[in-house]
């Protein structure tokens, strides 16, 4: 039987250089909470998720370099200015201009 998923994409891995660090940032910055997961061959931690949309991992690896890569939109809890703002705050950067679209904006 073949079934039509309700999302092309369903899961998303983003590598850390240091997960403690990633997990500190992610929080930081978007108000996840991240669950470590050691469990199976490479520690990770996952994005918590009520399991029936995308969702994804942080787990060790070694990021692409700017502008390589693929682009993973996450959403925010608030604004997008207090989300630049924290994400300065935690030791990221914050790349252009926000770019407004009918449902909202990115950045």
């Amino acid at each position: 039987m073949t079934t039509t998923p309700a999302n092309s994409v369903v899961w998303t891995e983003i590598p850390v250089r240091d997960i403690d660090r990633g997990i500190a940032f992610y929080k930081a910055v978007f108000n996840f909470t991240l669950n470590r997961d050691e469990s199976g061959p490479n520690p990770m931690a996952n994005f918590t998720d009520d399991m029936t949309g995308v969702s994804g991992h942080l787990y060790p690896g070694e990021p692409a370099a700017p502008n390589q890569g693929p682009t993973i939109h996450l959403i925010v809890p608030d604004t997008l200015e207090a989300a630049a703002d924290r994400c300065w705050k935690a030791g990221g950067t914050v790349q252009g201009d926000p770019i407004p679209l009918p449902v909202g904006r990115f950045q």
